[in-house]
């Protein structure tokens, strides 16, 4: 929102310039006859001088506006919101003010950081306008004067910033640019509410190996995980082991039930002779044939009941 240096008259203003004429022009009707033509034309022509003066001296400024009065180019007052009136010709209104929030995006682009990375850098301003009197003295256009405070601004917290941090904490590099830019515009009479920072840029090939980076750096991860996961695999088998060591009974009926929930999800093991067998002490490969054969006949009976309730 820039600075308002004209505004078109109001409609109440144009209302009572109308009326006023109006009446005028009754006046002079009323007294207009062959020997009073020239007092009915001098009532009409100051009729219509009044009603330039009054409507001309009628003023309203809206709800957000605060109006700069000079008189004979001088300071005088700040009027508004609502209904004012000033002295035409002595008084003039220099600015018609906005003191709502405002917000203003600006840029930096091409930027270095600290660690001499390109940036671009998009950024919104909050601001308002808390004394109207220096907003329209002290400075001749303060939205473009915020505009290039800003920019510059941000240019210096990003050459100060490092980029991990940019793209880390953005509220703090928020907080650092509210903070500069609102002690550059506190002489203008202009309060800074907040800067948020919505983008940041880099080029696309530091994109690139930033995310080559971060992928090799899960993998390690994952890779140290499964290590450590192998470790604690390798320590409970060790106290496994002790615990079976000195009890080959438990060892032989864990042996025995790791062969029967095998043979229960697969009945086609194949189990060869071998040193392991015997120090697994399962038995005579008879008995094992057996327990197979079995297992394999109470499968085939559970799928054919399966079958038949299904055909049900």
């Amino acid at each position: 929102m820039e600075v308002i240096v004209m505004k078109t008259k109001s409609s109440f203003s144009v209302l009572i310039f109308f009326v006023i004429l109006a009446i005028g022009i009754a006046l002079a009707y009323t007294r207009y006859d062959v020997q009073a033509r020239t007092g009915a034309i001098w009532i009409g022509v100051i009729s219509f001088l009044v009603a330039l003066i009054v409507s001309s001296a009628i003023k309203i400024a809206d709800q957000w506006e605060k109006a700069v009065v000079l008189r004979l180019g001088r300071f005088h007052s700040l009027r508004g919101p609502g209904l004012f009136l000033i002295i035409p010709i002595i008084d003039t209104v220099a600015y018609w003010i906005d003191i709502r929030v405002i917000t203003t995006s600006f840029t930096a682009e091409k930027t270095l950081t600290k660690d001499t990375v390109p940036v671009d850098v998009d950024a919104v301003l909050f601001w308002k306008v808390l004394d109207a009197k220096k907003a329209a003295l002290e400075i001749a256009e303060y939205k473009g004067a915020i505009n290039w405070a800003s920019q510059t601004a941000l240019r210096d917290v990003i050459g100060k910033t490092m980029l991990s941090e940019m793209l880390e904490g953005r509220d703090k590099m928020s907080e650092k640019l509210q903070k500069i830019i609102d002690e550059r515009t506190e002489p203008w009479g202009i309060n800074v509410i907040s800067v948020e920072v919505k983008d940041v840029n880099i080029p696309a090939s530091l994109q690139d190996a930033m995310s080559m980076q971060a992928q090799a750096e899960r993998e390690r991860q994952a890779r140290v995980i499964l290590g450590d996961s192998e470790r604690q695999v390798a320590e409970k088998f060790g106290e496994a082991a002790k615990t079976y060591e000195n009890n080959p009974v438990a060892l032989h009926l864990r042996a025995m039930n790791m062969l029967y929930e095998g043979l229960k999800t697969n009945s086609t093991i194949v189990i060869v002779p071998s040193s392991a067998l015997e120090t697994m002490q399962l038995g005579g490969l008879t008995g094992i044939t057996a327990m197979t054969m079995g297992l394999t006949q109470e499968r085939k009976k559970k799928e054919k009941e399966n079958e038949s309730g299904k055909i049900k």
